[in-house]
């Protein structure tokens, strides 16, 4: 496949998307809400069209051309997910692209027990293979590009705590964003791979204090483990989207971000953690790489580009 358009370019998904297919020799679109999308400077990207998502008259010209879209639906977004998501693809599908590959972000329910928010993703996944279109679909548990984040890296860069909402207990497959890009850009190679969808995750299965050891040995510094709670990390989220979030729409976020990681502490679901040995077997081309090779390689300053939210 030649031409990959890429929904939500100017985040950190879609730009480690972009670096992959990239370097995978493919030509790259980027799709946005701008003409002139903010790539970080970056140019991996061949061309640029407008994509947004309120606006589905804009949909099908932007995929019109492409052999796949990487799609990856906005985080404030959530309750929008089961319904947009299926339109979306068929609108992908009525531009005539091949392939279509939703990192879902979060946990896709495959065992028993109450999925919570969770059971939105096994909704709109009907809802894409319903359309007609190929589709693959990764449910990456949890990004370690969260730390970059302007609700995570300024207590780690200046503070030397690791502030999470995570109980000492959890444990957690963290993945970088450039692991899941490079899994969606793999699918598009895998025929066998269309019309089906899996949980991704990184190497280890870490507990805050492994987090913790880790950023320590990165830094050169001790870290220390400062939990937060749910409610406090939701409203550190609101504070870090700053003006991309009504005011309107602050206090429901807030509260749905403390509710959903209520439930990721103490659900026996254990959405954090994926079986790593049966996704390297389905994945052999892909390798992955654990939380201090992604640390050690990442600028942490102050000064480096950050997408909306950090």
């Amino acid at each position: 496949m030649s031409l990959v358009s890429v929904v939500g370019s100017t985040g950190r998904q879609g730009l480690a998307q972009i670096r992959q297919l990239a370097a995978s020799g493919r030509k790259v679109r980027a799709l946005s809400r701008s003409e002139t999308p903010d790539l970080g400077g970056s140019n991996a990207a061949d061309e640029a069209r407008v994509f947004d998502l309120y606006d589905e008259a804009t949909w099908v010209p932007a995929f019109e051309g492409s052999d796949a879209v990487f799609y990856t639906h906005p985080l404030q977004a959530r309750e929008d997910r089961a319904t947009l998501t299926g339109r979306v693809a068929a609108a992908a599908k009525e531009a005539g692209v091949e392939r279509f590959v939703w990192n879902t972000s979060s946990w896709i329910p495959n065992r028993p027990g109450e999925p919570f928010t969770y059971g939105n993703n096994t909704t709109a996944i009907n809802s894409i293979f319903r359309s007609g279109i190929p589709a693959t679909i990764f449910g990456s548990v949890l990004f370690m590009d969260n730390l970059l984040t302007n609700w995570a890296r300024p207590f780690i860069v200046h503070e030397n705590r690791y502030v999470y909402a995570h109980k000492p207990h959890l444990q957690a497959n963290w993945i970088s964003l450039d692991d899941v890009g490079k899994c969606m850009t793999a699918a598009l190679d895998r025929p066998d791979m269309e019309g089906t969808w899996m949980n991704i995750g990184g190497p280890e299965r870490l507990k805050p204090t492994d987090v913790t050891a880790i950023l320590s040995r990165v830094f050169g510094r001790e870290i220390k483990y400062d939990p937060c709670t749910p409610e406090e990390f939701g409203d550190l989220l609101v504070e870090a989207l700053g003006d991309s979030m009504p005011a309107e729409a602050r206090k429901d976020f807030s509260a749905g971000i403390a509710a959903f990681y209520h439930y990721n502490n103490d659900s026996p679901t254990r959405p954090f953690e994926v079986n790593f040995e049966y996704q390297q077997e389905c994945l052999p081309e892909v390798e992955f790489e654990t939380m201090e090779e992604w640390a050690a390689r990442q600028d942490w300053s102050d000064e480096a580009h950050r997408p909306s939210a950090g």
